[in-house]
């Protein structure tokens, strides 16, 4: 395999190629515009899937979906192991999320995001035949300080004390779900204050770990296939993350074992869900959220806000963009 730590290989996933999938994430979210608060998750989810694939055409990159919308039977989604780019150029792994938080965008409610992230070819973990995973999301004040093995109140006690804060003052992001009811009020009882998120833990957990964040620590069972990506987005922001499969059969367990992949309380760290270091993590806003703006149509213009992270310069970035409507639904 060519080697994709030096500055100059052909092959290293770069700026330029980040500038270019914000255009397929900006696409996703603009094609979303109709359905949000329309109660029509299916269809925003399909349209954003349709404008994400056609930019992605585009892109001079040779990439691989491993985290994907679904399997190449329901098409139109995007789905695992489908090739994107124009197969020339940069060889990568590529995740993608039309809309993280499709029920958000159809509930009008705030933070859905279209998503993209890519990292070097063989490095994200493929835990597509284990759906959950228990996660551990800080900034990188949490690096060496937290960990998933550890009760909550603990954890929430050290990276109080990292942060030099009063462990009142502490936030704590949670999907709000019946099998985090015990975690909610554990966290509770340990002093921190808690905020719900009905979908989008992707979002979350990257808020989690922002300089100046609104939270602290973004914690719970969510999508594995959202840990990879925010993995990749973690990465960039210097913080820690940390998780855990959560099958829900021994079928789905078993499943997992023969794809290789570890339990018995084995703990994925940052390296083993993403193993590069030249990592891209791309979003644009579909509904409002501490990220990013969402999308918003005013007379003849769209107007999106993306951000995008690379862990190689270890920067985030945003991007306004005004957008003619004409171009997009005349």
């Amino acid at each position: 395999m060519v080697s994709l730590t030096a500055d100059m290989s052909p092959l290293r996933p770069d700026r330029n190629l980040a500038m270019e999938l914000v255009r397929a994430t900006e696409a996703a979210s603009i094609r979303a515009v109709p359905f949000i608060g329309r109660g029509a998750k299916e269809e925003a989810d399909g349209a954003a899937v349709d404008a994400m694939r056609a930019f992605l055409r585009t892109v001079n990159f040779d990439g691989r979906i491993v985290i994907g919308e679904g399997e190449k039977d329901n098409a139109p989604m995007l789905f695992n192991g489908e090739h994107v780019g124009s197969g020339q150029g940069m060889q990568c792994d590529v995740a993608v999320d039309p809309i993280d938080g499709t029920t958000l965008t159809a509930m009008g409610r705030n933070n859905a995001l279209s998503v993209i992230a890519v990292a070097d070819r063989g490095t994200m973990l493929d835990a597509s035949s284990v759906f959950y995973m228990d996660k551990l999301v800080t900034g990188p004040a949490g690096v060496g300080v937290v960990d998933i093995r550890l009760p909550i109140g603990e954890n929430i006690r050290l990276l109080a004390k990292a942060l030099g804060k009063p462990v009142e003052e502490m936030v704590v992001s949670v999907l709000h779900r019946p099998r985090h009811e015990k975690l909610i009020q554990e966290i509770r009882e340990a002093g921190a204050g808690t905020r719900l998120m009905t979908d989008g833990d992707v979002a979350g957990g990257i808020n989690a770990a922002r300089h100046n964040a609104r939270t602290d620590m973004c914690v719970g069972v969510g999508g594995s296939p959202e840990g990879i990506v925010t993995a990749c987005a973690i990465k960039a922001l210097g913080g820690h993350i940390q998780g855990r499969l959560w099958p829900q059969t021994d079928d789905e367990e078993q499943r997992g074992r023969d794809a290789g992949l570890k339990f018995d309380g084995h703990v994925y760290e940052a390296d083993e869900l993403v193993a590069s270091d030249n990592t891209i993590f791309v979003a644009t806003g579909v509904t409002d959220g501490q990220l990013v703006a969402g999308v918003r149509r005013e007379g003849d213009y769209i107007y999106t806000e993306s951000v995008v992270l690379r862990s190689a310069s270890g920067t985030l970035r945003r991007v306004s963009s005004e957008h003619l409507v004409s171009k997009w639904f005349g």
